[in-house]
């Protein structure tokens, strides 16, 4: 019986976690959205998934004539490090395979395509812009 109640307990605060932590990735990709704007980037696409659901990217803009594919990380706070350190070889993978699949679906060129990552912390508040986050090679 009390173990029960203990496992409930444990599932709602799962659950309320997961659930900031979903709102703060949703809010730092609308902060996001918003600063690309601001810095003149064209966005043509959020939370864009390949056909098989196996990669996803946040945004996808124009910058001039570049594609660019942007990965968004949110932290509500540095404490333990830039949020641009949560971008593993694994999820660069995934980024170039969407990149790949939408350059071809609007005939832009490879030597075209970048690949950003914006760091947002909410507290204190910041969005860092690194433009050619990493290669593709």
């Amino acid at each position: 019986m009390i173990g029960a109640i203990l496992d409930r307990m444990r599932d709602a605060r799962r659950r309320r976690v997961w659930d900031r932590d979903l709102a703060s990735g949703r809010r730092g990709e609308d902060l996001a959205h918003r600063y690309l704007r601001s810095e003149g980037f064209i966005i043509v696409a959020r939370n864009y998934r390949l056909a098989s659901g196996e990669a996803e990217a946040d945004l996808i803009a124009r910058d001039g004539e570049d594609l660019v594919i942007v990965e968004v990380k949110t932290r509500e706070t540095a404490e333990y490090g830039p949020p641009e350190r949560a971008v593993s070889a694994d999820k660069q993978r995934h980024l170039i395979r969407v990149g790949r699949e939408y350059a071809r679906k609007t005939d832009t060129p490879w030597e075209h395509v970048r690949f950003d990552v914006v760091s947002v912390v909410m507290a204190p508040p910041g969005i860092t812009l690194l433009r050619g986050a990493f290669r593709t090679h």
